[in-house]
């Protein structure tokens, strides 16, 4: 087979819409993932599916590197999905970098590689501050942080880099906070929400730098095939808000009050270290979307949420 466009993570939130899109649009997409059953079952339509197991640096799976036309790279553990430990930090560092280099060795050693490597990052890139105002705006050019998130993203991006010396475009997506009904941070807050219990999480000062699911989707399917696009990669809205404001405008768009905040002990008993992330953030401009004119299809957190939960996606 050639031609073919190749997902991991397509059982997530992202990558079950990206795969979606492509299956939607007539392209062969090939989903590698650990359970080729279950990545059929949330992505019907996919011209294979692979079994693929990312802690290893080569298996059948490579054969499919050979004559694709690109790898959308998103698989990873959850990061904030669970309590925080060693082990969980370990597990979520190494399914990233081991992930990345065994699929930049592939393409090292296949005979037609694959044209574009969109591989996922994060803003975490940047570090994480308490404040909006203690950070400035960050464009792809600021240089990388020094906490855990920071050093995740970095290394997770050097492992990627490689594969421009084969010839192949590299698109390092540097995501904010992805907005969907079906999962994330927007998820966990409307719960509460519906009880009137909602409001914002730690101090509320903190930066969110977010996106609607579908401008999400559609900038990593810009990325696979607009050549001008390489390099580092914002996906964010043009509009960071702070976590007062976000949750000050979900009470609206639900009709809720957003009076009670969530205070970051409690957040540390759910989430552990994790909890210093969970209540922190970054405040991140698209500079190079808005450099190659992407037209955000939305670019305002109020439309964003009332689309989200009017649509349940």
């Amino acid at each position: 087979m050639e031609g073919h466009i190749i997902i991991t993570g397509a059982t997530g939130v992202i990558g079950s819409e990206v795969a979606r899109r492509l299956v939607a649009s007539g392209k062969k997409v090939i989903v590698f993932a650990r359970s080729p059953k279950a990545a059929e079952a949330k992505v019907p339509g996919a011209a294979g599916y692979v079994h693929w197991d990312a802690d290893r640096l080569s298996g059948d799976w490579s054969d499919w590197i050979d004559g694709a036309y690109g790898i959308i790279h998103l698989a990873g553990r959850p990061l904030l999905e669970a309590r925080w430990n060693e082990e969980h930090k370990t597990a979520c560092y190494d399914s990233r970098i081991m992930s990345t280099r065994a699929l930049v060795q592939a393409m090292s050693v296949a005979k037609k590689k694959p044209e574009v490597f969109v591989s996922s990052s994060a803003i975490g890139y940047y570090g994480s501050f308490e404040r909006c105002e203690d950070s400035a705006l960050l464009k792809e050019s600021a240089p990388a942080g020094n906490d855990f998130l920071a050093k995740i993203c970095h290394d997770w991006e050097q492992e990627a880099l490689p594969a421009e010396k084969y010839g192949i475009r590299v698109v390092r997506l540097r995501t904010g906070i992805v907005l969907s009904t079906q999962g994330g941070m927007l998820q966990k807050m409307m719960t509460p929400f519906s009880f009137f219990a909602g409001g914002p999480v730690g101090s509320g000062k903190q930066c969110l730098s977010w996106i609607h699911l579908d401008d999400e989707v559609s900038i990593i399917l810009e990325a696979l095939d607009n050549t001008a696009y390489t390099g580092a990669v914002n996906a964010v809205a043009p509009e960071p808000v702070s976590m007062n404001t976000f949750a000050a405008e979900l009470g609206k768009v639900m009709n809720r009050p957003a009076l009670l905040a969530v205070p970051k002990f409690v957040v540390q008993l759910l989430m552990g270290e994790g909890a210093d992330y969970a209540v922190k953030g970054q405040k991140v401009m698209p500079s190079y979307l808005q450099e190659h004119l992407f037209p955000f299809a939305w670019p305002k957190l109020s439309h964003a949420l009332a689309d989200l939960i009017a649509s349940g996606r």
